[in-house]
């Protein structure tokens, strides 16, 4: 069974929302799953999943504060311990500008993580069908 873990920064609710369909997708895959928030989580629990995703706002063309934060404190303790791990994003933005996913992709890089799939970007408050995206990744990184 896979062990996934979600993490976002949201602070309209557009990316929790997301992360909650996300997080609802791999439970239904049956997943083990845990949803934190960037400021929440640790190096301990990107070290303890078999699999995760990154959500975050798009803050100009960049990736939340709070999520550079979280990469920041877990730079030291989870760097060369994490190598080609899985990992996907999601966003919520007012366009489709894929700038924000970059940044994180570039971070996600430094650690050695693996990409697994593309992210989903959702403009404005994500739609029933954008939901349905974001559990459908929720459910294909379940599967991993």
């Amino acid at each position: 069974m896979t062990k996934l873990l979600i993490i976002y920064h949201s602070q309209s609710g557009n990316t929790e929302a997301m992360a909650k369909a996300v997080h609802e997708g791999a439970l239904s895959s049956g997943a083990t799953a845990s949803l934190k928030k960037a400021a929440e989580a640790t190096s301990d629990d990107i070290l303890n999943c078999d699999t995760v995703i990154f959500g975050t706002p798009n803050y100009f063309s960049y990736m939340a504060g709070m999520m550079k934060d979280f990469f920041d404190r877990i730079w030291r303790t989870a760097r060369y311990k994490i190598d080609n791990k899985p990992y996907a994003t999601f966003s919520s933005a007012g366009s489709k500008d894929k700038q924000t996913l970059d940044s994180v992709d570039r971070v996600c890089r430094s650690l050695r993580l693996k990409k697994a799939f593309e992210g989903v970007i959702v403009v404005g408050k994500p739609s029933p069908e954008m939901l349905e995206e974001c559990q459908e990744l929720g459910r294909k990184m379940a599967q991993l």
